[in-house]
């Protein structure tokens, strides 16, 4: 069994500042790619930003020199750092990962997502 476990979310001022967390637990063997999508009200939930096994990382154009995401792979943990925020930034944030287990099982976990609100 695998845990995606996040915190940080928050009630941020427009040009503010946010750190998310995310940490993966359980019969994890390896994991592929951890990443952040969002889901604002009325809208599909978006990639946010990614890091995958090697490192290398993405972004979605709305948050490209806003956001950074980073790793902590002996903590199984990926982190979400989010600056100059924007109200459009407004969402439920949920950590991603694609993971192997124990099992020989690959699957996409979930977490169960953290509030982010940014007044302006």
């Amino acid at each position: 069994q695998v845990q995606l476990v996040e915190s940080g979310g928050d009630l941020v001022q427009a040009g503010g500042s946010l750190r998310l967390s995310c940490a993966a637990s359980g019969s994890i063997f390896s994991i592929n790619t951890m990443g952040w999508y969002r889901q604002a009200p009325g809208k599909q939930r978006e990639l946010v930003a990614a890091i995958l096994s090697g490192g290398d990382t993405l972004y979605a154009d709305s948050v490209k020199g806003r956001f950074t995401i980073s790793g902590d792979s002996a903590k199984n943990t990926v982190y979400l750092q989010m600056n100059s925020l924007k109200p459009e930034d407004t969402a439920v944030y949920y950590c991603n990962a694609d993971l192997l287990d124990y099992s020989g099982i690959q699957d996409h976990y979930w977490g169960q997502g953290t509030q982010v609100t940014v007044s302006s």
